[in-house]
């Protein structure tokens, strides 16, 4: 069974940061490549970043440098450190499970489950 579930999100001011968190099934962590992807108001869902059962990452060239994903395996959880926000990084969260990670990220489309989602919102 693949579940997702993340918390963390909420409000900050430009500068700022946020740690969000996304608690997986034991299956979803073995079998699956983990992401994040976020989807602003009034715009496409977009990747921001992956990591592969392997460690291997790949992150969205605008949140290079500023965003950090990883996963604790003994826990479950899937995390995403983001710092340096600004208002362009307003949007909808969501912790994310793809058949495969490959060198770019995956379109939405390509996505297999999907967390509820959680608000990340930047004030200027």
């Amino acid at each position: 069974q693949v579940h997702l579930m993340e918390s963390g999100g909420g409000s900050v001011q430009t500068g700022g940061s946020l740690r969000l968190s996304c608690a997986a099934s034991q299956y979803t962590f073995n079998m699956y490549c983990l992401a994040w992807f976020r989807q602003a108001q009034g715009k496409e869902r977009e990747g921001v970043a992956t990591i592969g059962s392997d460690g291997t990452t790949t992150y969205r060239d605008s949140v290079k440098g500023r965003f950090t994903i990883s996963k604790d395996s003994a826990n479950r959880t899937l995390d995403l450190q983001m710092d340096s926000l600004t208002p362009e990084d307003t949007a909808m969260y969501y912790c994310a499970a793809t058949p495969v990670c490959g060198s770019h990220l995956p379109p939405a489309i390509a996505v297999g489950y999907w967390g509820q989602g959680t608000q990340v919102t930047v004030s200027s």
